[in-house]
């Protein structure tokens, strides 16, 4: 079997897994999209000012981070730890790239995700036959946080201008194969452009990629006050 061939195999079976799981949010191939350039860490030159200490800079910092460290798409179930629990750094989802850069912040979504469904579960979506709120999983599912970020005041329109996107926004899309998925605003401009790019994990670990309007956005949220 072809390298190429192989590779296409695997994301087939990691997309099959996804829909059992319900965490995942990886297109098949074909769905990755023309304009899916990615963006160079060379465009951040070394004698940059450096940003302010704040939360939303924080934030940045690990998103960005997890470009060098995350190189594996991962759907699987796993048990974690509680607070805090994470899988393997170097594997994930698209909900492991928010969760981490928050964390970073002092968010802890498993935390506060799991707290919120303890007192609130029927305001939660009910689309994996769960009786009970589960702090292995919850906080990993696109919709819990959409839910979650709705309910606690984080939620801004959605609109097609791109300076309505600030760095350090997170940005939810409907991908036209049915699943939901979630990323980062950066602070890098695309290339020739007057939008932002975006640092997410859509099947080949965590990238930074111009795909803000690659697909249907159905939610955009501020964690913190500029």
């Amino acid at each position: 079997m072809t390298p190429k061939i192989t590779h296409f195999v695997r994301e087939i079976a990691a997309l099959l897994f996804a829909g059992a799981t319900s965490i995942a949010c990886q297109p098949p191939p074909s769905l990755h999209t023309a304009n899916a350039v990615a963006v160079l860490a060379a465009q951040t030159p070394p004698t940059a000012k450096k940003v302010a200490d704040t939360p939303v800079a924080r934030l940045l910092e690990n998103a960005k981070k997890q470009t060098t460290q995350t190189r594996f798409y991962d759907p699987a179930y796993v048990s974690l730890a509680y607070p805090n629990g994470d899988v393997s750094l170097e594997r994930g989802v698209c909900t492991d790239v928010v969760i981490r850069a928050l964390r970073a912040s002092g968010v802890d979504l498993q935390k506060t995700v799991h707290e919120d469904m303890r007192r609130n579960f029927r305001a939660y979506p009910r689309k994996w036959g769960l009786k009970r709120p589960d702090s292995n999983i919850d906080h990993r599912r696109v919709p819990n946080l959409q839910t979650y970020f709705k309910r606690h005041g984080k939620s801004l329109p959605v609109t097609d201008r791109a300076a309505d996107y600030r760095p350090g926004d997170i940005v939810s899309w409907k991908l036209p194969n049915g699943l939901d998925h979630i990323g980062v605003v950066s602070d890098a401009l695309v290339p020739g452009q007057s939008r932002n790019a975006i640092i997410h994990n859509i099947g080949r670990g965590t990238e930074e990629e111009d795909v803000l309007f690659a697909w249907k956005i159905t939610g955009h949220y501020r964690y913190f006050d500029r």
